[in-house]
């Protein structure tokens, strides 16, 4: 197929074809005689089961489609305007149509009313009325028979989820939290709801139930929170909640499923597949030759592990159309190297690979380089290794590049070297300019953040190393373990947050403590990591200290055993 270099296909593209719809989390309080009571728990109702439906008999909140009788009823609205409904959801119009068709479903179909009349003596519509009201237009006429005024205030807007291209039924959902009306009970219209029941999001996540990706994701939010009115204050605060569109992918083995948004492989099968048709692997299975776009094929390495996650991606960079390939981290020399080495020729197929190219020496990404170039003849390309420790220090380049310097691969493929220590004092990033596309290594790894270890690691370079990519024009990484990301100055500066806090941390322990070893800090600066990996942080804290101390703001002495480090 094409292989599109875009992240995805055009917004209007992605949403062509999917229903608008809104759903209420209706949520209550735990009654007395519950196990936990007091504690959340939410309306769920069990869908009808019908032929060639993937909601059939799924469990899911109050919800439907929006009707057209919806936009006549905001006269009926109390306490939200088009204005404010519009600036929540970030549309130019129509955004108070959703909550009135929250509202109209949940009555409709669990016998909730979000609304109180206006009549004196005030009436709400009976058990008999409700079942009447199977249309938009039976709402409407019900709203005028007892002159009702539809409470919005009472729904809070929470998120926003499409369903994937390549289902034929899909809906563009706008979904609220509400608390329960006081004094109203939910009863099934045994139509689209069959069966109803209040869980504790725990509960329904462990009950079986059939459940949609986004009901299981939602159920998994809500458990966050003791108490109702958490969940309403939370959602209350939540500024332009982004739209979340799962994405339909295959495992290794070819099962298909919808991949959620903060799933690895999201970004990359929005790219190879925008269209939806669940093609693309969500795993990253060894020795699989993926191709990327026109110019770049993806070999993972059988070498996974805590270190190296799904194992060391080895690159193919070439022209399109031409014979000549460039091979970028060939990966280990270990009991696996020549199965993929083997792979990656395979990839190669008949075009010849001219140079290897390295991101920086550890050991699971260039020793291999050695035996591709005894199979190949092509020169090495890199930089050789400042320090001994961990090193693949055997690694020497026939050609030794500087930072900018660039590689022509051919009249419309060019990859520039942009040099990156702090992870690794010879550690290049490789900028395939055409495309944007950003070869990290260890720069920067999906999933996790690497490891800095002196003297070789130092974190004042990576960090200074992080902060000049967001003067660059990015649109992916390639990372050296994981899948393509997109959104690459966002990754960076989420790194640099998550590094600087982690940095305010070894501060406020040592400055709490006097003074301390680094060891000694480990468990107070890095209690949110296994103690099993504490020994790996110790390394990154200790390059954390040495910054610190370079910028004066702690000093050091040398202690009987370790160095010993006063705030």
């Amino acid at each position: 197929m094409t292989i599109p270099q875009d992240l995805q296909a055009p917004l209007g593209d992605v949403l062509a074809g999917a229903r608008l719809a809104a759903s209420v989390i209706v949520l209550r309080e735990a009654p007395a005689d519950a196990p936990a009571p007091g504690v959340p728990q939410v309306l769920m109702l069990r869908r009808a089961e019908r032929d060639n439906d993937l909601r059939s008999g799924v469990w899911v909140f109050p919800g439907g489609v929006l009707d057209a009788v919806d936009a006549t009823l905001h006269a009926r609205c109390e306490g939200d305007t088009p204005e404010a409904a519009n600036a929540r959801l970030g549309l130019t119009d129509g955004a108070l149509d959703y909550s009135v068709a929250a509202v109209r479903e949940c009555f409709e179909e669990v016998g909730l009313l979000f609304a109180h009349s206006a009549r004196c003596p005030a009436t709400l519509p009976s058990a008999a009325e409700r079942k009447a009201s199977v249309t938009g237009g039976d709402f409407v006429a019900l709203c005028e028979r007892h002159d009702l005024r539809l409470q919005l205030d009472a729904l809070v807007y929470h998120s926003h989820w499409l369903t994937p291209p390549g289902i034929p039924k899909r809906f563009n959902t706008r979904f609220y939290v509400a608390r329960l009306p006081e004094g109203q009970a939910a009863q099934a219209d045994e139509g689209e709801a069959q069966e109803l029941a209040w869980f504790t999001p725990a509960e329904a996540l462990k009950a079986g139930l059939k459940l949609l990706p986004v009901t299981t994701r939602t159920l998994q939010d809500l458990a966050r929170f003791d108490t109702v009115q958490a969940i309403l204050d939370e959602a209350r605060a939540r500024q332009h909640p982004p739209m979340m569109m799962p994405r339909l992918g295959q495992s290794a083995q070819g099962k298909g499923r919808p991949v959620l948004p903060d799933e690895p492989a999201w970004a990359e099968i929005g790219r190879l597949d925008p269209h939806g048709q669940g093609t693309v692997c969500f795993e990253l299975p060894p020795l699989r030759a993926v191709a990327l776009s026109p110019r770049i094929t993806r070999v993972t390495c059988n070498n996974g592990s805590v270190m190296t996650g799904p194992g060391t991606n080895t690159y193919l960079i070439a022209e399109p159309g031409s014979d000549e390939v460039t091979v970028l981290d060939p990966g280990p020399d270990d009991a696996d190297t020549s199965a993929h080495l083997q792979a990656v020729m395979a990839a190669v197929g008949p075009r010849r690979v001219t140079r290897i190219v390295v991101t920086h020496t550890h050991k699971d990404h260039s020793p291999a380089a050695q035996a591709l170039k005894a199979l190949t003849g092509a020169p090495l390309v890199g930089m050789a290794a400042l320090h001994p420790e961990w090193q693949d220090t055997g690694f020497q380049p026939d050609q030794a590049v500087a930072e900018g310097e660039v590689l022509t691969l051919g009249a419309h493929t060019h990859l520039q070297a942009v040099h990156t220590p702090g992870h690794a004092a010879n550690h290049l990033c490789w900028l395939l300019q055409e495309e944007a596309t950003l070869f990290t290594g260890d720069h920067i790894m999906q999933g996790s953040t690497v490891v800095i270890n002196p003297p070789d690691g130092d974190m004042a370079a990576y960090f200074r190393s992080l902060e000049r990519l967001l003067a660059m024009e990015l649109r992916w990484f390639a990372p050296g373990h994981g899948f393509l990301m997109a959104e690459p100055h966002a990754e960076v500066r989420k790194l640099l947050a998550h590094r600087r806090a982690r940095e305010a941390k070894v501060l406020a322990a040592l400055k709490a403590l006097g003074s301390a070893t680094a060891l000694a800090l480990v468990p107070v600066v890095y209690g949110d990591v296994p103690v099993q990996r504490h020994g790996i942080a110790a390394r990154s804290l200790t390059a954390h200290l040495l910054k610190l101390a370079g910028e004066g703001v702690i000093s050091a002495r040398q202690g009987d055993e370790a160095m010993i480090w006063e705030a």
